[in-house]
């Protein structure tokens, strides 16, 4: 079993994890149980949380051993098993003749679910969205049963968001490919430092392409080595001091290599932005300086004095260095200048995480599950926070659920020392702003979070007035994905994001940073305008509905950093007593 597992290349995680997504979607889309299609999104989910490879797992003890990954049953592993070990699966090759590939795309696009999409095809044969926007600029889809004119107008804004959207690549989808190579790098001899460039190295949440910077005396070797390494699919270009790959995951990645003289500043150059770039050469200009990727020049005599690093390039024009992640010239360079840049947050500052999902609703681990990768995060305290009864969906939490859910926590905080588990609950903002329960439950709770999870396309008053009241209940205490959009998905809601600063920071309720890497909500610039203009607190959370996507903790943090947060503005830095008691004021 194991030896026929070797002898292929090595099936990923995230290979298996699409595999799974497509069958569900599939599964969606000829109107298979809606049980069958969660079912097959679960295992896929849980998948792309491991902490260790399917394959390891499958060595260890074959199918039964898959079958203990979280959300994976026994017809489910029996496919993972095939799939290692012959490397295909006759069940997905079946589907894929009753739904052709594309249509699944199609499934992608805001406003556009399985059923419509599915009705598209079968009455006028479209499956892409190219020919899906012919159709809707020729208004064919008003003669579909179920579709008219104002379908149509949401479809078409949909592809336009999809489109723009998908011209970027999520941050998480880049960053540990690109982090990994560099590790590889910088384990070799022969080079001296690597890192990240360009809007991956500034965390932003969506990049182009990736760029990798480092220095070396034997560039030849470097462009050997990284045409070489294990993550390249094929080359596309190979140079002395430049080559372009694409990775296998699909995205493209350059590397450039620089003399070790030169690397400071052409770190600086190429992580940018533009914006700050010319600023910093406007600064130089000034002073009799010419700066570039080389270094800084004297502009009389063109002689090089500094390079090596990125402090030198910002000490000779007599400033601090700013953080990578706030290099967008919006005030960094003159706080620079003036020694008062922030101590910005850091991974290391987190204490706990505020959100997260068990199975006792639409999560996939048991609650000591997520204790234990808590323990393994070093965090002080960890918040159980399912869904409430509302979101029926989600298999939210009755009243009577959440007194078991209490109990079990009693008994495994007297169970775990050095870290605290707090009793949450997500609850759901209705219609009129109200939430699941009353005072009489959600007395019980450490932690109230409250979201909107319907209702999207409400007028922005409406959206506004449920938000705010929800905000006003002394109860609550954290609001979840202020703003609701999904990165390439689902845009933002029409919300007076300003009015709901307001109310948060005048009653003392946090505004969530939503880390799951699609969200990212609230972004870097209303991070920034909460806190500076209304004085508004934050909480950092993973909203993460399998263990392993706990970790996605460090990309919160990141957007944290570009909205210019520090340990101050966060609640997860505090210490336990020092939360309880904060939470308590509300109420």
């Amino acid at each position: 079993m194991a030896e026929r597992a070797q002898k292929r290349e090595e099936i990923s995680n995230e290979e298996i994890a699409r595999i799974l997504d497509e069958i569900g979607d599939m599964l969606d889309i000829i109107g298979e149980s809606t049980f069958r299609v969660r079912a097959y999104h679960k295992a896929a989910s849980s998948i792309r949380g491991l902490t260790k490879s399917v394959l390891e797992v499958y060595k260890e003890g074959g199918v039964k051993a898959l079958e203990t990954i979280p959300g994976v049953g026994s017809h489910t592993a029996q496919r993972i098993e095939q799939l290692i070990t012959t490397g295909r699966l006759p069940y997905y090759d079946e589907l894929k003749q009753k739904v052709p590939a594309p249509l699944t795309e199609l499934m992608n696009i805001p406003g556009l679910g399985p059923k419509k999409a599915k009705k598209i095809y079968d009455a006028l044969g479209i499956m892409t969205i190219e020919g899906l926007t012919k159709a809707l600029e020729e208004h064919q889809l008003e003669k579909i049963p179920g579709f008219g004119h104002k379908t149509e107008e949401n479809i078409l804004r949909g592809i336009r968001q999809f489109q723009k959207m998908h011209e970027r690549i999520l941050l998480s989808d880049a960053y540990p490919v690109a982090r990994e190579i560099v590790e590889l790098l910088r384990q070799q001899p022969f080079v001296e430092r690597a890192n990240t460039a360009g809007s991956l190295r500034r965390m932003k949440e969506t990049i182009g392409d990736i760029d990798l910077l480092s220095s070396s005396n034997e560039p030849s070797r470097v462009m050997d080595f990284f045409i070489s390494i294990p993550q390249v699919a094929y080359v596309l270009a190979k140079g002395e001091t430049k080559s372009s790959i694409v990775a296998k995951n699909g995205l493209q990645i350059d590397l450039r290599v620089v003399s070790p003289e030169q690397y400071g500043a052409a770190l600086q150059y190429f992580t940018g932005s533009k914006p700050h770039n010319i600023h910093l050469r406007d600064i130089a200009r000034k002073r009799g300086l010419k700066i570039n990727e080389y270094g800084v020049f004297d502009v009389a005599t063109d002689k090089r004095l500094v390079g090596r690093t990125e402090e030198e390039v910002y000490g000779i024009l007599g400033m601090d260095t700013p953080r990578p992640a706030i290099r967008e010239d919006k005030g960094e360079i003159e706080a620079a200048m003036e020694r008062r840049l922030p101590r910005l947050i850091e991974l290391e500052d987190i204490k706990g995480d505020f959100h997260v999902h068990t199975k006792w609703s639409d999560g996939i681990n048991d609650i000591e599950d997520v204790v234990q990768m808590a323990i393994n995060l070093g965090y002080k305290f960890i918040v159980i926070s399912d869904h409430a009864e509302k979101l029926y969906v989600a298999g939210g939490l009755t009243p009577e659920e959440m007194e078991e859910q209490l109990q079990l926590i009693a008994m495994l905080n007297q169970k775990y020392d050095g870290i605290e588990i707090l009793s949450g609950m997500e609850t759901n903002i209705d219609n009129e702003g109200n939430v699941d329960f009353g005072p009489e439950v959600l007395g019980k709770l450490d932690v109230v979070l409250a979201s909107i999870h319907g209702g999207f396309r409400q007028s922005k008053d409406q959206l506004t007035r449920r938000m705010i009241k929800a905000i006003e209940n002394p109860y609550i205490n954290i609001i979840g994905h202020p703003t609701g959009r999904i990165l390439g998905q689902r845009p933002p809601y029409e919300i007076d994001l300003r009015a709901v600063f307001k109310a948060a920071a005048g009653t003392g309720t946090f505004l969530e940073l939503n880390a799951y890497p699609n969200r990212l909500d609230l972004k870097d610039d209303h991070l920034r305008e909460a806190k500076e203009e209304y004085g508004c607190k934050f909480a950092i959370d993973t909203d993460a509905h399998v263990v392993g996507h706990m970790v996605y903790m460090e990309y919160g943090v990141a957007t944290a950093q570009r909205g210019w947060l520090t340990t101050e503005d966060v609640l997860n830095t505090y210490e336990v007593l020092e939360i309880k008691k904060m939470l308590r004021q509300k109420r």
